[in-house]
């Protein structure tokens, strides 16, 4: 179908499909002219600290080409342990820098990578690195994780929705909704229906605390589309598989589609 025949109206529609999130008067507003970082001001001091963390980062890519086999392991290197080092190296950043959110982006994306997307969950998880931890441990890691999600998230959203924001703040704000809700997503697919606090590792402190499969559910969806409006298009796409309202809502309107334009109407 060629699809100049569709109006705005109906473009509208089928991108809110894709995304339920969607609104085409409230889209981010993207400024390449603002600070890379709205909590960084200057430039000089950015790029500092910014370097920092590139030189961490590439220590845990180099460390994800060895286990993949794509690059000469050093016999000497313990994998769980460098990232250990890269979690304390990435921790001594924030602390000089609270308010840089890439930082603990990152932070929390070691800490999965260490422990597993089933770190809020009382079960072994067999992807992550760090195996046999005592569930204390993974608990610590997990309440961190989420803590710089949280934090990631609250430094990064602009002030109203009318507000701009940087490319760069933007891809951190994305990856931080989609990382949260990646959790809250293994969560809530290995929470076993009725399931209480003793199913899950989490502190009592934490607003997961006491969540139920529902809550998880609605919370990954919540950030998946979130994930998805700052622009990353995977989570946009999940936004719409872990919303059961918006798959309905989408099949009733391809089936509106369809008797409006006829069979040979795709999305």
């Amino acid at each position: 179908m060629d699809s100049t025949s569709l109006s705005r109206r109906d473009e509208n529609v089928l991108e809110k499909m894709k995304d339920p999130e969607s609104n085409p008067l409230m889209a981010v507003l993207v400024d390449p002219a603002l600070p890379k970082d709205p909590n960084i001001h200057q430039p000089s001091i950015y790029e500092r600290v910014s370097q920092r963390e590139r030189n961490i980062v590439v220590t845990m890519q180099q460390l994800e080409m060895q286990l993949a086999g794509l690059k000469t392991a050093t016999p000497a290197l313990n994998p769980a342990e460098e990232y250990k080092t890269c979690v304390a190296h990435l921790g001594q950043l924030i602390a000089e820098y609270p308010q840089y959110a890439s930082a603990r982006n990152n932070r929390a994306q070691a800490l999965r990578r260490l422990h597993g997307d089933r770190m809020l969950l009382h079960a072994d998880d067999p992807t992550a690195l760090t195996q046999g931890a005592e569930f204390s441990e993974t608990k610590e890691a997990a309440a961190m994780a989420l803590s710089d999600l949280d934090e990631a998230v609250k430094l990064l959203t602009p002030k109203s929705l009318f507000s701009s924001i940087s490319p760069q703040a933007s891809k951190t704000l994305a990856l931080s909704h989609t990382q949260r809700a990646a959790l809250y997503h293994i969560t809530a697919k290995r929470l076993p229906d009725g399931a209480d606090e003793s199913d899950l590792n989490i502190h009592e402190g934490r607003k997961e605390f006491g969540w139920s499969k529902m809550d998880f559910e609605e919370a990954a969806s919540r950030d998946f589309a979130l994930g998805g409006r700052y622009g990353n298009e995977i989570a946009k796409g999940l936004a719409v598989a872990t919303n059961p309202t918006a798959k309905l809502c989408g099949q009733m309107v391809r089936e509106a589609m369809k008797k409006e334009y006829g069979p040979a109407f795709e999305v």
